[in-house]
């Protein structure tokens, strides 16, 4: 088979699209032939060496993918050859093929196609292990989802819609709001003009956001302290804007808030498929007559891989970008 291979770790020429032996499935395992798999930013931060797979995961970036069931590993069941599938990965996902520990599989949600269902696993397991299962966002409180026009923005968005909260988001163009807006987002805040602890407090009569997903670390965590209301909760998902920072704890003590940060890739496997069962139990339901749907900017040859990167890194997408296998 063939799969973006790096080399050593640099920019997005570093992603070769190489010939590598066949995956095998173990035990537990399903081996699935990839239609299509997305890029994620863990991918890039892989690439510039950053973000090693952990340990026993593939060394071939890609955290998610669709495609059909190839075969079985020992002591699997609940799944047939050639079914239709989308996977949550540690990685492998840009290759022809890639093996799966079974409880990180699900069906294709209704409504969604096959290549678009790549665009799924990855931030909808995000976006409901963080916001639902650890913040707990209940009906009637206000979210604040920083890159409200990414991947897991636009996926925030429409959960935290489709339960019946408030949403606000932050992005830097006009364009990107008005997609946020789409979506379903009530307050539109551009990051390079406005001040977002003003615009939350204005928009929610001062209180705050309940909920806050950050994909910033360091350079908002003061300000997002400010931002949460009385018993908020901010749950950090990423370092764009650095790693280290500085908390007032006597601000997080005043209201009563909470600060979690979690990854995905390196849970144990019983975790991820905890958190894969509830997402086909409460998200999946909601593809049903439209309620939540995959947004995707554009596809491309997964091949071509390198171009996939340089489009995100220079955030000129809204949603998720595609890399396809044929």
């Amino acid at each position: 088979m063939h799969a973006i291979t790096i080399s050593e770790p640099g920019g997005p020429e570093a992603l070769v699209w190489s010939e590598v032996p066949d995956p095998q499935p173990g035990e537990g395992e399903v081996l699935v032939e990839v239609t299509a798999s997305a890029v994620n930013r863990a991918d890039i931060m892989q690439r510039q060496g950053f973000y090693d797979p952990p340990p026993g995961a593939s060394a071939f970036p890609g955290l998610e993918c669709s495609g059909r069931v190839a075969e079985l590993g020992p002591g699997v069941s609940g799944w047939a050859v050639g079914g239709e599938v989308c996977a949550l990965l540690a990685g492998g996902g840009y290759a022809e093929k890639v093996v799966v520990p079974a409880g990180q599989l699900l069906p294709l949600p209704e409504g969604v196609d096959l290549k678009r269902a790549a665009a799924l696993p990855e931030v909808v397991c995000t976006v409901w292990s963080n916001v639902f299962m650890v913040a707990h966002l209940r009906p009637g409180e206000t979210l604040l989802v920083h890159g409200g026009s990414s991947g897991i923005g636009t996926m925030a968005i429409q959960l935290a819609k489709a339960v019946g909260a408030r949403v606000a988001v932050t992005a830097g163009t006009k364009e990107k709001l008005e997609r946020c807006a789409e979506l379903g987002a009530d307050v539109l805040i551009n990051y390079r003009e406005q001040d977002f602890v003003v615009e939350v407090k204005d928009a929610t009569d001062g209180a705050g956001a309940d909920v806050i997903l950050d994909n910033m670390g360091a350079k908002y965590l003061d300000r997002n302290v400010q931002a949460l209301a009385v018993n908020g909760r901010l749950a950090i998902i990423g370092m764009q804007g650095g790693r280290k920072g500085e908390l007032n704890i006597g601000a997080l003590l005043a209201k009563r808030a909470a600060v979690s940060a979690t990854s995905l890739r390196a849970r144990p496997l019983e975790e991820k498929a905890a958190i894969v069962a509830a997402v086909r139990e409460h998200v999946w339901p909601l593809f049903d007559g439209g309620h939540v749907r995959p947004v995707v900017d554009r596809e491309m040859p997964m091949s071509e891989a390198a171009e996939g990167h340089r489009v995100v890194e220079e955030s000129g997408h809204i949603g998720k970008v595609l890399l396809v296998t044929s």
